[in-house]
């Protein structure tokens, strides 16, 4: 399914619980899987959402790679060429496998520079960043933790399954995030996105309306509840 960049841009004006509600109406039930559910640390809360497709790795830090120092270069390497390696938006999505994740940071002014010039929105993990001064303002994070030391940090593996929080990505998944986490976007349901948006903000202005107006009671609610359940 082909995805265009009008569609991206137009999901991009809402918020991720927004897209969250909508993946509702579409699915027909509530979702209970492909959204983050712990709390996470976002560097710029007044970012625009993101939505791009999943590049992934997985990464630990409490102890050295265990592989040959030119191997383990080659692979952090291949983990930047696959950055690049599609078209379209990306978002990488790194999972940290060490019994406490963020022992060491992947992230901090170095890498959110390197990420930004080549074209990446920003990136989800569970593990932890640093510099708060000086990463890219134009480079999101969505984290576990921060911290001060990138110890021993170092790619695992790239191109695989990886979750961050109970949110399970595949490499070229379509990820919707902001402030509030990420939800991962079927492709199949994408398309229908805009319609369902529509709708639930059409369904949610009775209700607000009302309660904003000054004068709101009881009544009133039952009245812009049953309003609202007529909208379809």
């Amino acid at each position: 399914m082909s995805l265009g960049q009008e569609l991206l841009d137009h999901l991009k004006a809402f918020d991720t619980p927004t897209i969250c509600n909508a993946l509702e109406v579409i699915q027909g039930a509530r979702l209970t899987t492909g959204f983050t559910t712990a709390h996470m640390v976002c560097a710029f809360p007044d970012l625009e959402p993101m939505v791009g497709f999943a590049r992934t790795a997985t990464i630990k830090a409490a102890t050295p790679s265990p592989l040959p120092p030119a191997e383990a270069k080659a692979l952090r390497i291949s983990y930047y060429e696959q950055l690049v390696s599609h078209p379209g938006p990306v978002i990488t999505v790194i999972q940290d496998l060490d019994p406490e994740p963020g022992f060491g940071a992947f992230w901090g002014e170095v890498n959110t520079a390197v990420h930004r010039g080549l074209g990446v929105l920003g990136c989800i993990t569970n593990g932890s960043f640093r510099d708060l001064d000086a990463i890219d303002p134009r480079f999101q994070l969505l984290a576990g933790k921060i911290g001060p030391s990138h110890a021993h940090v170092h790619v695992e593996a790239i191109d695989v399954p990886v979750e961050i929080f109970g949110m399970r990505v595949k490499p070229l998944d379509l990820i919707h995030a902001d402030r509030h986490g990420a939800v991962v976007i079927p492709h199949a349901d994408a398309l229908q996105l805009p319609e369902a948006i529509d709708l639930c903000v059409r369904k949610e202005k009775p209700v607000l309306d009302a309660a904003r107006s000054g004068h709101f009671d009881i009544d009133q609610l039952k009245a812009a509840f049953a309003a609202a359940e007529d909208i379809h």
